[in-house]
């Protein structure tokens, strides 16, 4: 039995882990525009950022209260070896756009994560959750009038779910593997409002799923042919290799058709391929492998949520302050999978570990 992860559990080797990560990160998403490069790079914002959302302090204010105490600065300046602080100003400003380098930053740890054997991906789960937001809520009728409540979060908009039903808020969405007898670990993550179409927010994902993937499970949110196509073909048309198993959504069948040859040569290889995924889905191996959403995704929105106390509503006012903290939270809980992994613990049980730092 390998050693306790909560044994000497400290911050520093979860920072010292995390640094390489937004380093490149940083390399791979460069700032452009005009201006000067700042003299605080993002990746120490970043640090900055994840520490804070270890420590489950939820306004920017408690954030930086707890951050640059004195102790802790010094402690900062001799992991990083950067000794420069950002004023409050400063941090403020750069938490709302640091979610960028902590998409990219999850996704390297997701592709680190297969490469240390902490997880196999070649099964994966793809899935969106919501989250309420702060204030009251703001029915469709008055923002058609244009009567805003007093204390509303106006960047928050209304999305269904069948675990939640109708929540006014903001959403995340996570990819996670979902391999028999693997750590579920996420792989690529994005937040957005709450009304945001999964048939949209997870083109962007399709590109950087791992090599080893073979399967894509999601449910009747994410059915569309783009996707289906987009998963089990590549850009010159050629198979993938890789299933998408996602139920039927039943649609308004009273669309306006496009005429011409082509398209409905297109239309017609479509609904092919849609009748062979429906095929697999409902085939012996494919429900075995849909099945495993019950055990993958849709436990870890709840483990995620309890762990960084969103169960109830979000941590800030507004979509990019809340598309940072919740994409810091899901780095920071790659990392301690990470850790605990590292101290012989092929689980997901992390919560200790955040209760000793």
């Amino acid at each position: 039995m390998g050693t306790r992860a909560t044994a000497g559990t400290c911050l520093a080797t979860l920072v010292k882990m995390a640094v390489p990560l937004l380093r490149e990160a940083e390399r791979q998403c460069p700032r452009t525009g005009p201006g000067a490069k700042p003299e605080i790079p993002d990746w120490w914002i970043g640090v900055l950022i994840m520490v804070a959302a270890l420590k489950r302090k939820k306004s920017k204010s408690a954030q930086y209260r707890f951050l640059s105490d004195k102790s802790n600065r010094q402690e900062f300046a001799r992991i990083t070896g950067i000794e420069r602080f950002p004023a409050r100003s400063t941090y403020f400003r750069r938490y709302r756009r640091a979610h960028l380098l902590f998409r990219t930053a999850i996704r390297l740890q997701g592709e680190r994560g297969i490469a240390e054997g902490v997880t196999d991906a070649q099964d994966v789960a793809v899935d969106k959750s919501l989250i309420a937001a702060h204030g009251p809520a703001w029915h469709k009728r008055d923002r058609e009038r244009g009567k805003v409540p007093a204390g509303v979060d106006r960047d928050s908009t209304w999305g269904y779910s069948e675990h939640d039903g109708w929540v006014q808020g903001y959403s995340y969405e996570v990819v996670v593997s979902s391999t028999p007898g693997t750590t579920v670990f996420p792989l690529q993550a994005s937040v957005d409002t709450a009304s945001a179409a999964e048939t949209r927010s997870f083109v962007g994902k399709i590109g950087h799923l791992p090599k080893a993937t073979k399967t894509v499970s999601a449910d009747s949110g994410y059915d569309a042919n783009a996707l289906g196509e987009g998963v089990e073909f590549d850009g010159r048309s050629r198979r993938t290799g890789r299933r998408f198993l996602c139920p039927e959504n039943p649609r308004h069948s009273g669309r306006r058709r496009t005429k011409g040859g082509n398209a409905d040569a297109s239309r017609a290889r479509s609904r092919a391929l849609r009748r062979e995924r429906k095929r697999f889905l409902k085939s012996a191996r494919g429900r075995r492998v849909y099945s495993r959403r019950k055990k993958s995704v849709e436990p870890f929105n709840q483990w995620f949520k309890s762990l960084f106390e969103l169960e109830s509503r979000v941590w800030h006012r507004g979509i990019e302050n809340n598309r940072t903290q919740i994409t810091a939270a899901i780095f920071a809980y790659q990392l301690l999978v990470r850790y605990n992994y590292r101290h012989g613990h092929k689980n997901g049980r992390v919560c200790s570990i955040v209760d000793t730092l």
